[in-house]
C-alpha cells in the first residue's frame, strides 16, 4: 500500500496559502482518504481532505460545481503527490441537523439542473450497458489471482445481466441526465447555519440522475421501490424534471433506477477489490455484498 503522504501534502498546501503551520485534528479517516480540521495560528480553521486514486480529481469536480453555481465547499488550494490529492477547503462548521428527504430532493434538483461539464466522465446508455461485462472482466482477473474461486453464482448472474443489458439500459439518457453526484446520501449534504452544501464529489460524472435518487436511502437495507417512487414524486414536485417518473428499459422508473444503481455498485466493488484495494483479506465482505446486490439487480431489472 502506498505510504500516505498527507503531512507533505499539507505542507505544500500551507505554503500555497501563505500559512506556516497548522494543528491537525482527525474528523474521519479511511484507508483511501481522510478528512481533518486544521487550525491556523490565528485560530481560523479549514478542512484538509486527502485521497488516493481513483479519488484524486475531486478538486476539479468541486471547482467546476462551484463555478456552475452548485452550493459546495470552496477549495482554497489543492496539490497532488504520488497519486494522492490534498485539498484545503472551507470549514463549514457543525451541521445544525441531519439532512432529510426534502433536503435531498432540493439538492438533487439544483445539481441535476446544472449545466453539464465536459471534463466529467460520461455514463450514457452504451457505457451503462457494459457494466456487467466489465464486472465479469474484474472477476476473471480476481480468479487469475487465485481469488473469488467459489463464485460461479456471481458469474452466472453477471452473464444473465449482460445478455439483458442492452434492453434494460434503454432510457438511460432520459431526464434527468447530467451531473451525477454518485455518493448522494444524507451524510454528503451538510445543513449549516447559512444553508446547505453538497460534499464528496470524488466520483461525480455525467449520467442518469436517477442513480443519485436511488442511492439516497443507501444500500444497507433491501431496495424499496415504493419509497423511491415517493422520493421521485417529491423530486418532481420540488422542480425536478417530470421525465424522472417515465418508465424506461421496460421497467418502472424506480425499479430501473434501483437495479442499475446496484449494478453500478457491483462493478465498483469488484474493481475496488482487484485494483484499488487489492487486499484478499477483504474478499469475503466484498463477495457477500456483490451477491446481495446481484440478487437485487436480477429482481429489480426483471431478468
Amino acid at each position: 500500500m502506498t505510504t500516505n503522504p498527507s503531512a507533505e501534502l499539507l505542507d505544500n498546501l500551507l505554503t500555497a496559502t501563505g500559512q506556516t503551520t497548522a494543528v491537525r485534528e482527525e474528523v474521519r479517516v479511511w484507508s483511501m482518504s481522510g478528512v481533518e480540521r486544521v487550525t491556523f495560528p490565528d485560530r481560523t480553521t479549514a478542512i484538509f481532505k486527502y485521497a488516493k486514486k481513483p479519488f484524486d480529481s475531486e478538486d476539479q469536480a468541486l471547482r467546476l460545481a462551484h463555478t456552475l453555481g452548485v452550493p459546495v465547499p470552496k477549495v482554497h488550494a489543492s496539490a497532488v503527490l504520488d497519486g494522492w490529492l490534498g485539498m484545503l477547503m472551507d470549514d463549514l462548521g457543525p451541521s445544525v441537523r441531519e439532512a432529510d428527504d426534502l433536503d435531498g430532493v432540493a439538492a438533487a434538483v439544483v445539481l441535476h439542473s446544472t449545466r453539464t461539464a465536459s471534463a466529467l466522465p460520461v455514463l450514457d446508455q452504451e457505457r451503462l450497458s457494459t457494466l456487467p461485462a466489465r464486472a465479469l472482466e474484474h472477476l476473471e482477473r480476481l480468479r487469475k489471482a487465485d481469488r473469488w474461486q467459489d463464485t460461479d453464482d456471481v458469474e452466472d448472474a453477471l452473464d444473465r445481466i449482460t445478455q439483458a443489458a442492452d434492453a434494460r439500459s434503454a432510457g438511460a439518457t432520459l431526464g434527468p441526465f447530467g451531473w451525477v453526484h454518485s455518493e448522494f446520501h444524507p451524510t454528503s449534504l451538510h445543513i449549516g447555519k447559512h444553508g446547505w452544501r453538497l460534499l464528496d464529489f470524488a466520483r461525480a460524472f455525467t449520467g442518469p440522475g436517477l442513480l443519485d435518487l436511488a442511492s439516497w436511502h443507501g444500500t444497507i437495507e433491501p431496495p424499496h421501490p415504493v419509497r423511491l417512487r415517493v422520493f421521485l414524486d417529491q423530486y418532481v414536485t420540488a422542480g425536478g424534471t417530470p421525465d424522472a417518473l417515465v418508465p424506461r428499459g421496460g421497467l418502472a422508473a424506480e425499479n430501473w433506477a434501483l437495479g442499475w444503481h446496484r449494478m453500478w455498485a457491483v462493478e465498483w466493488f469488484m474493481e475496488q477489490s482487484i485494483r484499488w484495494i487489492n487486499d484478499a483479506s477483504t474478499d469475503p465482505a466484498y463477495i457477500k455484498a456483490v451477491r446481495r446486490h446481484l440478487n437485487d439487480v436480477l429482481h429489480l431489472l426483471e431478468i
